[in-house]
């Protein structure tokens, strides 16, 4: 019964970030996850050869640009709960 309830709880998760996803720049991703470090990459370039980063630090993000193009998200703590932002802007698209 457990069991179910993870994959359930998934099911939900990745539901709930589809419509995130497509609004992606880019039409494919990676992503990795480094247990260890608890730190989400997702790179939606390959190599991603970034040239600048932006630090969100009250959000733990980086993001990360090749110029003036984004390349890839790096969510640091990423186990941890998010606040949610509240507001008009609180539903940002890439």
């Amino acid at each position: 019964m457990a069991k179910r309830t993870a994959v359930a709880q998934a099911e939900d998760a990745i539901s709930e970030a589809v419509p995130h996803l497509i609004r992606l720049p880019e039409r494919k991703a990676w992503i990795d996850y480094d247990e260890e470090a608890d730190v989400l990459y997702i790179s939606l370039k390959r190599p991603q050869k970034a040239t600048d980063t932006k630090l969100l630090a009250d959000k733990g993000i980086l993001l990360r640009y090749r110029d003036k193009d984004l390349v890839g998200v790096t969510v640091l703590d990423a186990s941890k709960p998010r606040k949610k932002t509240q507001g008009k802007n609180s539903r940002r698209s890439f």
